[in-house]
């Protein structure tokens, strides 16, 4: 039996780490298909998770849209502080969100509605935004 002894010599010259691995495989052949799967999903749940933060990103741009809208209409309601309304609704805004915003002023002659428009930026390379969020609101006149 020349080819069982060249096979034994084969297994007597590798590493038992090595002949413990191989046993392990033919015992299990579906060892390591779990890796491959997570490593085929990967992709998948990155842009589950880019798309769940872009959705937060959006919501906190909203918000801070109306933030600044009822900061600024309750400003331009009073006759001696109407000209720095949009100046006190972005300081009432977040850094990002401020310097992204922008007010207008309307209404009647016995109310002040202020409007503010919040750019929403994107994660995405190469997407500059999302489009933009507006929020307003309407103060009686002093």
């Amino acid at each position: 039996m020349p080819g069982v002894q060249a096979k034994s010599a084969v297994w007597r010259a590798l590493p038992p780490r090595a002949v413990r691995a191989a046993r392990a495989a033919r015992e299990n052949p579906e060892r390591g298909a779990s890796s491959l799967e997570l490593a085929g999903m990967m992709p998948l749940l990155l842009l589950v998770a880019v798309a769940a933060i872009q959705l937060g990103i959006v919501g906190y741009a909203v918000q801070q849209a109306g933030t600044g809208a009822r900061a600024a209409a309750r400003t331009a309601s009073q006759e001696d502080l109407a000209d720095s309304y949009a100046a006190t609704g972005k300081a009432a805004m977040s850094g990002w969100t401020a310097s992204r915003s922008s007010f207008t002023l309307g209404g009647g002659e016995d109310e002040v509605e202020v409007t503010t428009t919040v750019t929403i930026p994107s994660l995405i390379p190469g997407v500059d935004d999302f489009g933009d969020a507006s929020r307003s609101a309407t103060m009686p006149r002093d």
